[in-house]
């Protein structure tokens, strides 16, 4: 009896450590979510695509035929890095920003959950349902790519990140679809708890980084929005708000040019580092 007990003792000491051994807590996770901003609207570049760092790696969220790409793999986080049709992210440049900045033998992780002209409701873990049942029938075909619950597909990619590395910071930008909404703040710290809880992750750890919509300077059609968003670190103790003041947007005033998402990414890179204690030394290319 007591070598059985001696085995299974061994055998658990031994899937620990082979558990711990595979995560590397030099591999930064960051989850992205929101909506078609977030997504990428604008039309990928050749720069884009080009002379990106093998660090810098996504977790594919949707299978990707035609680029090679299975879902729940990881690849050189090449744009896009939302979905298959998807445009330039604020996410690619925030990668690029802390792997120029950080020590080489750190890597940067991103998952990328968002959903076009989706309202903020569509990640409420225990009302997406309702949400989703009065959808159009685009939108309904773009959660349908994420299993029909875009906050279930973020936390099982997450949790499979988890398996590789640590989360370090959630990033946000939605907005255009809930504007003149005086509860958006509530119901993203709704949000941004329950991934906290489902992850078992420490808030104290893991900030959330908004960005604006479209600047007002812009003459940004919902920028009214951006002075909700600006209470948010009222709400949620641990966030912070990324300025898209200057960052150019398309005809629509709602969207950012290619140079937009570029210039905004940087911010919230610049942001993380800060956070991470970290200074900005060099700039990612724009």
């Amino acid at each position: 009896m007591k070598m059985k007990f001696r085995f299974i003792a061994v055998a658990c000491l031994t899937l620990l450590s082979l558990k711990s051994f595979s995560r590397d807590k030099k591999f930064y996770i960051f989850i992205c979510f929101g909506q078609s901003n977030m997504e990428g609207n604008a039309k990928i570049e050749a720069e884009d695509t080009t002379a990106v760092d093998s660090r810098f790696q996504l977790l594919q969220a949707v299978d990707c035929g035609d680029k090679g790409r299975i879902k729940d793999n990881w690849y050189r986080a090449v744009p896009p890095l939302a979905r298959c049709t998807t445009g330039l992210t604020p996410a690619d440049y925030f990668g690029r920003t802390l792997v120029a900045n950080l020590p080489e033998n750190i890597r940067i992780g991103i998952i990328n959950v968002s959903v076009a002209g989706a309202k903020i409701e569509i990640f409420e873990k225990d009302s997406y349902q309702s949400y989703l049942a009065t959808a159009p029938g685009w939108m309904k075909s773009i959660a349908a790519e994420y299993g029909g619950n875009p906050y279930g597909r973020l936390i099982e990619l997450a949790k499979s990140a988890q398996k590789a590395g640590v989360i370090k910071g959630i990033l946000l930008h939605q907005g255009e679809s809930n504007p003149n909404d005086t509860l958006w703040t509530k119901k993203v710290k709704g949000i941004y708890d329950n991934l906290i809880k489902d992850l078992n992750l420490n808030p104290k750890k893991v900030p959330l980084l908004a960005g604006e919509l479209v600047n007002a300077d812009q003459d940004g059609a919902c920028a009214a929005m951006n002075k909700i968003i600006a209470t948010l670190p009222q709400a949620v103790t641990n966030s912070y708000v990324i300025s898209s003041a200057g960052c150019p947007c398309s005809r629509d005033h709602l969207h950012f040019t290619a140079e937009g998402y570029r210039l905004l990414g940087k911010r919230y890179g610049e942001a993380m580092l800060s956070l991470l204690g970290y200074k900005l030394t060099q700039t990612a290319k724009l």
